[in-house]
């Protein structure tokens, strides 16, 4: 099973990068950069849709298409495409009657007459009946799988590095392609998106939810995390995980993924990009005879409209974890592609890393912190940006609190020189060029600044972070860094007994500015 990857906002530019931009009748669109070489293609494409376009009861489908769209098509993954949909129908028919049973026992747990809906116990015998169904309808559907042909398909012509990864925005589809097997992607990928057949659906959803109880439920900080997200954000839907709550994974029907998918997947809401060495005439002839058979839809996903209301009060979280003990200062600032997100990405950087501010005075002067760092996080409709420390002992995290503020407070009051802004501002173009050096990565990176906006911004950036000023720096600290406008999470570390250990030290002012 292909595992989800964590998608991060884009790095900006260095360079100009000029595409040839090839629009389809109906709305998809590809960007085409052919480079001569190595003759290897790194091929991809977005659907512009990620866990901010879910609601309440359905969180998690975005990320549970991601593994859906590798379960084949009508002509791949299968050795019976007939009765293969017919067991999908009865499955979706012997499943819908299970849910009657599961909310005939979740009426009862709200009344408080059981004590755990999901006890075999208090199941009835129809409910077992149809258990035992449907768990031989999932063997039968087994046998007539052809597991992980995509894979196979796509190894056995030389490709390499099938994957894919879903965030907050968007779903990316990736892959390297050999040069003289191009039209292998383009049919491949197409069927996908022309003729997908979600099987094992009801299986997959349990691989996920599995996934959320491996990667969040049975890792120390993973819940406690999500909650300070959900307290973070009161309004805007990036207030649920990409993987989706447990209950909603539990209760997703196949119904409610196909009308997921019949808007979001639709080839006006999807960008394709090809980087290497092709011929991008033939590229394009191909992308008319293979995508050119997908249907628009009619309807356009529409922008979000829940927008996170103002914040009038501090909001602080404790929490006790098998981890160090340790602090997040974060605030609310702005989406991605902001005028004020240059500001605050080289504000980032005179705070991170090992010659960062916050390393220098926490770690090797004060000595009040093993790690200490800072970013921003620019998301499509909104954004933020964070403080983290580790307390080095005796010191608590709320010494480190205070030493942490201590240092914007510092920002906020003096202007930075200018020999350090201008060090961290050719920091991030040096590695900002140097990761346009990698066909893949540059593949990636068009298609996230698309899907977050528009491809060209990726030639922007380079310039709005050249033009930043020590003012400009200021200006953020003093709008965004705001005592009303922050959310802290302190992590102290448990003990055996599931009590926080002691600590000694100076104690801080719990970050009071």
């Amino acid at each position: 099973m292909l595992l989800a990857a964590t998608l991060s906002p884009p790095p900006s530019a260095a360079q100009d990068v000029e595409p040839i931009v090839h629009t389809l009748s109906n709305g998809m669109k590809f960007l085409l950069l052919p480079e001569k070489g190595d003759p290897n293609v790194a091929a991809g494409w977005v659907a512009k849709v990620g866990s901010v376009n879910e609601r309440p009861g359905v969180t998690g489908v975005a990320h549970l298409f991601e593994h859906m769209m590798f379960k084949g098509t009508r002509t791949i993954g299968t050795k019976d495409i007939d009765k293969d949909l017919a067991t999908i129908a009865e499955l979706d028919k012997v499943r819908g009657q299970i849910r009657q049973e599961e909310q005939i026992l979740l009426e009862k747990y709200r009344r408080g007459l059981i004590d755990d809906p999901h006890d075999p116990a208090v199941r009835s015998e129809r409910h077992n009946e149809l258990l035992k169904t449907f768990a031989g309808l999932i063997q039968s559907q087994r046998e007539l799988i052809v597991k992980d042909e995509i894979d196979r398909l796509y190894s056995s012509a030389g490709a390499s590095g099938m994957n894919a990864g879903t965030s907050n925005d968007m779903t990316v589809y990736f892959i390297n392609v050999p040069a003289n097997k191009l039209e292998l992607w383009f049919w491949i990928e197409s069927d996908r998106l022309l003729n997908p057949v979600f099987r094992e659906f009801y299986s997959e959803r349990d691989v996920v939810h599995e996934e959320r109880r491996l990667r969040v439920d049975s890792t120390p900080t993973g819940k406690i995390d999500e909650q300070f997200d959900a307290m973070f954000w009161m309004a805007s839907p990036y207030s649920w995980p990409v993987i989706g709550w447990p209950s909603d994974l539990e209760g997703l029907t196949r119904e409610e993924a196909l009308d997921f998918f019949g808007l979001y997947y639709a080839p006006n809401n999807i960008t394709a990009s090809l980087v290497g060495d092709f011929d991008p005439d033939v590229a394009i002839a191909l992308a008319e005879k293979y995508f050119g058979r997908l249907k628009r839809n009619p309807r356009q996903p529409e922008p979000i409209r829940t927008r996170e209301i103002p914040q009038l009060a501090q909001k602080r979280m404790t929490a006790e974890a098998e981890t160090r003990p340790q602090v997040t200062v974060r605030y609310h600032t702005v989406p991605d592609a902001n005028k004020d997100e240059p500001p605050l990405l080289v504000l980032g950087n005179l705070l991170n890393g090992r010659t960062g501010r916050l390393y220098k005075s926490l770690v090797l002067e004060q000595q009040v912190a093993l790690q200490a760092g800072a970013g921003v996080n620019g998301l499509k409709y909104d954004g933020y940006f964070e403080l983290v420390g580790v307390a080095r002992p005796p010191h608590t995290p709320e010494d480190v609190e205070k030493a942490l503020l201590k240092e914007m407070d510092v920002l906020r009051d003096e202007l930075v020189g200018d020999r350090e802004l201008q060090k961290v501002k050719n920091q991030q173009l040096a590695g900002d060029f140097r990761k346009l050096k990698s066909k893949f990565s540059l593949m990636i990176q068009l298609l996230s600044y698309d899907a977050l906006g528009d491809w060209s911004n990726i030639n922007e950036f380079s310039d709005r972070i050249q033009a930043v000023t020590a003012e400009d720096v200021r200006r953020v600290v003093r709008k965004y860094f705001r005592p009303e406008n922050s959310n802290t999470l302190i992590y102290y570390t448990k003990d055996a007994e599931g009590a926080p250990a002691p600590t000694e030290g100076p104690q801080g002012d719990g970050g009071q500015q």
